[in-house]
């Protein structure tokens, strides 16, 4: 994997103002926004700024929280995990390895098999179905 380095501005440039906010800016979308949310079909969710693959549809499950989310990356190496102190609470942040795009974060309270939920903004996702 090659990691992809690109300035602020170079990433406002190819990316839609919330898309921006959030995937470079570390923001958040609204809970029960997001077009992937509910979104139920078979593929791959990959990073919106540079294409990277994941997380499998078959991993998605719906927690409730507003929130697409999935108990498990397609690869461990697919994301950086970061101890996030920010807003008063000790949370998880989860980037792409691939561009340092932020996604969300993973929390402890998913379902088997891994007991974790990772908590993904919608808008820094793009979807490709299965062949």
């Amino acid at each position: 994997m090659q990691k992809i380095d690109k300035t602020l501005e170079e990433w406002r440039a190819m990316l839609d103002p919330e898309q921006y906010q959030v995937c470079r800016l570390k923001g958040t979308e609204r809970p029960f926004t997001g077009k992937y949310n509910s979104h139920k079909a078979d593929g791959v969710y990959t990073c919106i700024c540079c294409t990277a693959p994941l997380f499998d549809s078959r991993a998605k499950f719906d927690s409730g929280c507003g929130w697409p989310s999935f108990y498990e990356p397609l690869a461990q190496s697919a994301m950086i995990e970061i101890r996030d102190t920010t807003h008063g609470m000790i949370r998880t942040e989860v980037t792409c390895a691939q561009c340092d795009a932020h996604l969300g974060h993973v929390f402890p309270d998913g379902p088997p098999p891994t007991g974790l939920r990772y908590c993904i903004n919608s808008v820094c996702l793009d979807f490709k179905p299965r062949d």
